[in-house]
């Protein structure tokens, strides 16, 4: 294979455990050329993805949301003349527009009737006990390739850092200088760890570390990064929204290390190499564990009710996240 096209999942945690597919259709085809198609909130990641040659954006909530959109991205995908394409998680709408494109060869799990539309179904027995990391990494070995690497890579984007090298200078904290970042947010409310626990880590690290500290998030989370902030009343650095995806990289590379939920910036920092601890409850490490190449801890508590993945997103309590204290995660540190 020549030519190939790897349709992406949609979350950023999700794609950065997706990076070991690259690295491996690399592997096993020399010389091949690799086409991501993505979600456009994920195509930053993949744009620091060494092994990813192009991305091309389905923008299915937006420009390609209508048939018109839709017949141009099948007219795009076809001038491409890809040898196969790879459904890291098979929707039909994906699976069609790539048989519409006329990509001859279409892998995927067999896991729903695609009427044919995927021509080389893979087992998908036991994958959804996988951590997602192998679960992707099964639909190729399940294909036939071999398995080299099972570790995530992204690489810093250079001028992005001579940006946050700025951003950061702005802020007050000079060149080398260290410094932690609690990334508070997380994309449901049941897996961030409480924002008292978070003001208390900032006064902490300042205060019994000498380290300053800089609290970041999407510009969703900006009311509650102000709100840690100020219980935490050691005035850390708060960058939530000020930062581009490429951006949060860079200042997880400057840092000592980052500190998260289990969110994607955790998984983005572990794979660019940055120390990171990682609070998880209701999610499990087996399952959504960092697997990059940086050093990361894990710190999880048993409560009973989350031996297993918790998605019980009304839950009243959230005494798995509680049970996180602060002191775990300053021993660690």
């Amino acid at each position: 294979m020549n030519n190939v096209l790897v349709v992406s999942v949609n979350w950023l945690g999700d794609v950065v455990f997706s990076t070991p597919v690259y690295q491996n259709l690399k592997a096993n085809f020399p010389g091949v050329r690799i086409t991501a198609l993505a979600v456009p909130r994920v195509q930053p990641v993949l744009a620091l993805c060494p092994q990813v040659d192009e991305v091309i954006v389905y923008d299915e909530d937006g420009a390609d949301r209508f048939l018109p959109g839709k017949l141009r991205l099948i007219a795009r995908l076809r001038q491409h003349r890809f040898d196969a394409v790879f459904f890291l998680r098979p929707s039909f709408s994906r699976v069609s527009l790539a048989f519409l494109a006329g990509i001859p060869v279409r892998v995927g799990f067999n896991t729903r009737n695609f009427l044919g539309l995927i021509n080389r179904p893979v087992s998908p027995d036991g994958v959804d006990q996988m951590h997602r990391l192998d679960g992707y990494l099964a639909l190729l070995a399940r294909f036939g390739l071999t398995i080299q690497e099972r570790t995530c890579l992204l690489a810093p984007d250079n001028d992005s850092r001579l940006k946050t090298q700025k951003l950061l200078l702005s802020k007050g904290i000079r060149e080398n200088e260290d410094f932690y970042v609690l990334n508070t947010g997380g994309n449901w409310d049941l897996k961030q760890w409480p924002e008292e626990c978070f003001a208390e880590l900032a006064s902490r690290i300042s205060r019994e570390k000498g380290l300053k500290v800089v609290l970041t998030g999407a510009a969703g989370d900006r009311d509650r990064v102000m709100r840690i902030a100020a219980l935490s009343g050691g005035a850390p650095v708060e960058l939530a929204g000020e930062t581009d995806l490429p951006g949060l990289a860079a200042v997880f590379l400057a840092a000592r290390g980052m500190i998260s939920a289990d969110s994607g910036p955790l998984h983005l920092a572990s794979a660019l190499g940055v120390r990171s601890v990682g609070i998880f409850g209701p999610t499990r490490p087996e399952i959504t564990g960092p697997r990059g190449r940086g050093e990361s801890v894990v710190l999880i508590r048993d409560v009973a009710c989350n031996k297993a993945p918790c998605y019980y997103l009304e839950c009243p309590e959230n005494r798995c996240m509680k049970a996180v204290e602060v002191d775990d995660v300053i021993k660690v540190l």
